[in-house]
C-alpha cells in the first residue's frame, strides 16, 4: 500500500529497515508479459495497490471479532483498487480510486464488475493470473500501463494499521452502520486499527454509498502519509522497525517491485503533496445481468484520457518528444461532440495540411476535445497537438494510432500559424483532486 513507499521515503534507517522488510515480502508474478513498454527507473511510476476481502485461514472468533468480521463472506475479490501515480521527481503523488462496481470488460470473461477479475484470473492460475488479469483489465480501461503490484489483506490492513498507531478522523455526520462496524459521531475521533478498518471498510449509511468509501480510503493514506513525514515516526527507531515488519508480513507485490529504489525517487516527496480523484462516472444503475438486477458504477470512458492527464499531467516521453515531420504521421478523427460532420471537415483539414489521414468516424460524446495516442507515438501526437490548441493529449492503450476525438468544447484544427489561441478551460476531473489532512471532514 502507499504507506510502505512513505516509509522507505524517510531515510534514516533505510538500509537495515529495506533488508528487513524485502525478507517478508510475498512476491508473485503480477505483471503481465505483454504489458507496454515502460521504463521505470527515474521515472514516472504507476503502482496498483489492492485490498482484498479474505478473512485468515482457521481464523479464531476473537481474531475476526477484530478485524470487524465473520469468516462468511470472505473471498478473492479485490474491494479496494487504487492506482499510485509518482512522477519523475518523485516530489508528489496522485491516488486514482477504481470503484470496485464498476462495469468494464474482462478479457475472456466479459463485462463484469471491475472487482470481480482478479478471482476470475485466479480460478485458474492462482495468485499470479488474477494479478495479470486484473492489471490488464485496469490497463485497458485507464490507458495507463501498471508497472508494479501491492496487494494487502483485511489482516494485512489491520497489522499495518495497528503499528502505525491511532489516527485521527473528522466526518461531516455521526454514523452507526452494524455491516463494517463503523460508529462513530459526527466530528473529530481517534481511531484504533479495529476501527480505522471499519472506517474504510464503511459504505452502507453514507450518501454516496460505495464512492464516499474510496474518499475514505484516499482519506487514511493521506493522513496516514502525513504522519509518517512526522519526526514522531521517522525518528522514532522502534516504531519505524515496528511499522516496517508490519508491512513486509502484510503485503504481496510484483516480482520485481524494489522498494529501495522507488524510496530514493520519492525522498523529496511532502505530506501535502499526495492528492486524490475517483475515475469520471456516468452514474450508479441498476441492470439486469442474465435476470437478476445488478447495481454497478458506470464509468465514463469517454471522459477518461482528459481526466488522467488532469490529474497526473503529460507523461515524460511526451514532454520531452520533437514533433515529427507533418507527412509521416496518420491520424483519424472521430466525432464525439454535437456538431454534423464534424470529423469529415476537421480530416479534410489535416490532410491539406500534410497529414495523411484514416475514415472519419463517430465517438461517444465527450466534453473535451482529445488527441489519444499509444505508447511510442508521442513525436506524431505533438504534430497533431500543433494544430489543435487547447485540445487534451493523452496516451491510452485503447488506440492504436494517433486519434482525434473531437468534443462538444468545439475546438476545430487548424493551420498553427493562424489558429488562435483557444479560451477553452483545461480539463478537470468529473471527481476533482483532493488534498485530504485530519482536519478535513469527509462523509
Amino acid at each position: 500500500m502507499a504507506v510502505l513507499v512513505l516509509v522507505l521515503a524517510a531515510g534514516g534507517y533505510i538500509a537495515y529497515n529495506y533488508f528487513a522488510l524485502t525478507s517478508h515480502i510475498t512476491r508473485v508474478d503480477a505483471i503481465p508479459s505483454n504489458k507496454p513498454k515502460h521504463d521505470v527507473d527515474g521515472t514516472a511510476q504507476n503502482i496498483l495497490l489492492v485490498g482484498d476481502d479474505s478473512r485468515p485461514a482457521n481464523a479464531s472468533a476473537a481474531e475476526l471479532a477484530q478485524l470487524g468480521t465473520t469468516q462468511d463472506g470472505g473471498s478473492n475479490n479485490t474491494d479496494t483498487m487504487m492506482i499510485l501515480h509518482v512522477p519523475a521527481d518523485g516530489k508528489a503523488a496522485s491516488l486514482i480510486s477504481l470503484p470496485r462496481d464498476s462495469w468494464v470488460d474482462i478479457p475472456g470473461y466479459g463485462m463484469g464488475k471491475l472487482n470481480s477479475a482478479y478471482s476470475d484470473g485466479s480460478q485458474n492460475g492462482g495468485n499470479a493470473a488474477g494479478a495479470q488479469l486484473l492489471i490488464t483489465t485496469v490497463q485497458n480501461l485507464t490507458g495507463l500501463t501498471i508497472d508494479h503490484y501491492v496487494r494487502v489483506s483485511l489482516l494485512g490492513f489491520y497489522d499495518i494499521a495497528n503499528a502505525l498507531g491511532p489516527i485521527t478522523v473528522c466526518l461531516n455526520n455521526a454514523v452507526d452502520d452494524p455491516y463494517s462496524g463503523a460508529n462513530f459521531p459526527a466530528g473529530t475521533s481517534t481511531l484504533n486499527a479495529s476501527q480505522a478498518l471499519a472506517f474504510v471498510r464503511q459504505r452502507h449509511g453514507l450518501p454516496n454509498g460505495d464512492l464516499d468509501r474510496e474518499v475514505r480510503q484516499q482519506y487514511f493514506l493521506s493522513v496516514e502519509a502525513h504522519k509518517l513525514l512526522s519526526a514522531g515516526t521517522l525518528l522514532n527507531p522502534v516504531k519505524l522497525n515496528s511499522v516496517m515488519d508490519a508491512i513486509g508480513s502484510a503485503i504481496q507485490t510484483d516480482t520485481g517491485f524494489n522498494p529501495l529504489a522507488l524510496a530514493a525517487q520519492m525522498r523529496g516527496l511532502s505530506g501535502d503533496k499526495i492528492t486524490s480523484a475517483t475515475i469520471p462516472i456516468l452514474g450508479t444503475p441498476t441492470i439486469t445481468v442474465d435476470g437478476t438486477d445488478v447495481s454497478i458504477v458506470k464509468v465514463d470512458t469517454a471522459a477518461m484520457p482528459a481526466f488522467i492527464q488532469s490529474v497526473i499531467g503529460e507523461p515524460d516521453a511526451y514532454t520531452k518528444a520533437k514533433a515529427a515531420a507533418v507527412s509521416t504521421v496518420t491520424v483519424t478523427v472521430l466525432n464525439g461532440g454535437d456538431s454534423n460532420g464534424a470529423a469529415t471537415a476537421a480530416t479534410a483539414t489535416l490532410n491539406s495540411a500534410g497529414f495523411q489521414t484514416g475514415t472519419p468516424g463517430d465517438a461517444d460524446t465527450r466534453a473535451t476535445t482529445t488527441i489519444e495516442y499509444p505508447a511510442g507515438s508521442e513525436a506524431q501526437a505533438k504534430a497533431v497537438a500543433a494544430y489543435l490548441p487547447g485540445a487534451t493529449v493523452a496516451q491510452t492503450a485503447s488506440v492504436s494510432s494517433v486519434t482525434v476525438v473531437l468534443g462538444t468544447d468545439g475546438i476545430m484544427p487548424a493551420a498553427p500559424s493562424t489558429a488562435a489561441p483557444s479560451s477553452a478551460p483545461a480539463p478537470t476531473p468529473s471527481s476533482p483532486a483532493h488534498t485530504y489532512n485530519d482536519t478535513t471532514c469527509i462523509n
